[in-house]
Parts: structure tokens; C-alpha cells; sequence
């Protein structure tokens, strides 16, 4: 059984490097494709954005096309944040993208409520082990899968300074800063012990792809 992973950014796709053969096991194959950021889904389906940028949603009906037209090419799983969109609206375009394929590849859509970090807020023993000075009164504050600035929750947490601190060091340090958090964190998390209902919508969607197949 191959599994193909798409996800927004570089930070997402170490998490699940770490993630992934404890979610599927070792018998499993899987390849990981990080993109440059989210970018939009296009209205005509047709990338408005040259692939070059590589923005996950501008080419996702490009790469889900490809997809299709490969037999065998695996399950695909394709990774990204809400932030402050509509769900059901979202879920909705990403639909009409796979409906529009023909043929469709077997693919998936797992959103990660708001932001990927609400996976490793869902398990604080995991931000613990990583940092052990974490600040327990912030990540109490912390509803899970809540649309609250998921990202500066968990910089106010760890890092020193707060998520102000990282804004005035600029996006490609708040980028770095989410690698070494992917790269700290994502090690110690316990998959069957997340609070996050967004982390456990794609273990459950991995869990009936593997069990459909035994």
C-alpha cells in the first residue's frame, strides 16, 4: 500500500515525516511533497500561479489530474491549514476539484484546525518533552482546534518572547522557528493521545484506508 502526502510548507512535511510511520506502521510506502505555501483554490480550476511558485491549492487540480491518469498511484492525502476560512464552504471546493478529475484518484482532504500547530498543542505532554519550561497557563488557555492564532498560542508557550518577539525577527525566522518546532515536537507525540478533533479526523481517515484494505 503507497500513500502520497501533500502539505502547505516545509515545517508540515517534517512533522509528518516523524508522524507518518506512526499513524500507518512500517509496511506501508509514502512519499511527502511540501509546497511553498497554501495559495487559493481557482475558480475555473485552471492554476492562475506558474508551478514553479508551488502553491499547493493553485496546481491541486493539476496534481490531482496527474493523479488520476496513473493507475496504482496510491492514496492521496492532501494536508493543510483552515486558517479563518469556512469549513464547509472550503471542503466544498476541494470537493468539486477531486469530482472534476476523471478519472478520480482515491484522495482524502484533512484540515488541520486552525493551523498545524493545533496538533501539537492537542498534545501538550509532547510540547513538554520537547520544552520543558512551557508555559502551562498559556497552553491551558487553549481550546483545541479553536480559530484563536493557533501559531502565536504555541510561540507564547515555548518560545522566549512570545509570538511578538518572532514577528519582529520577520517571516522567514517565524518559518525556521516552525521546522525546529515540527522537528522538536512532532517526535514525542503520542497518536492515540491528541486532543485535537482536526489530528484525529486524519487518524481516523488513515486508520479505514488501511483497515479497508486487510
Amino acid at each position: 500500500m503507497h500513500f502520497e502526502f501533500l502539505v502547505e510548507d516545509q515545517s508540515s512535511g517534517k512533522a509528518m515525516k516523524n508522524l507518518i510511520p506512526k499513524l500507518l506502521g512500517d509496511e506501508v510506502t509514502f512519499r511527502i511533497h511540501t509546497y511553498k505555501g497554501i495559495g487559493r483554490t481557482p475558480k475555473d480550476l485552471r492554476p492562475k500561479s506558474d508551478a514553479n511558485k508551488r502553491l499547493l491549492l493553485d496546481q491541486l487540480p493539476r496534481i490531482l489530474r496527474g493523479y488520476g491518469k496513473v493507475p496504482n498511484s496510491g492514496y492521496i492525502i492532501i494536508i493543510c491549514d483552515l486558517d479563518d476560512k469556512n469549513k464547509h464552504q472550503f471542503l466544498s471546493e476541494l470537493s468539486e476539484i477531486l469530482s472534476a478529475c476523471n478519472p478520480k484518484p482515491e484522495a482524502r482532504f484533512c484540515l488541520a484546525i486552525e493551523e498545524f500547530e493545533a496538533w501539537y498543542l492537542g498534545d501538550r505532554e509532547a510540547i513538554k518533552k520537547a520544552y520543558p519550561a512551557a508555559k502551562d497557563n498559556i497552553m491551558n488557555s487553549y481550546i483545541n482546534d479553536s480559530i484563536c492564532g493557533t501559531w502565536e498560542v504555541l510561540a507564547d508557550a515555548v518560545y522566549v518572547g512570545g509570538h511578538k518577539a518572532l514577528l519582529q525577527r520577520g517571516w522567514q525566522t517565524l518559518g525556521a522557528q516552525k521546522s525546529v518546532w515540527a522537528e522538536k515536537i512532532s517526535p514525542h507525540m503520542d497518536i492515540n493521545n491528541n486532543a485535537s478533533p482536526s489530528f484525529n479526523f486524519l487518524c481516523l481517515q488513515l486508520h479505514g484506508i488501511t483497515a479497508q484494505a486487510t
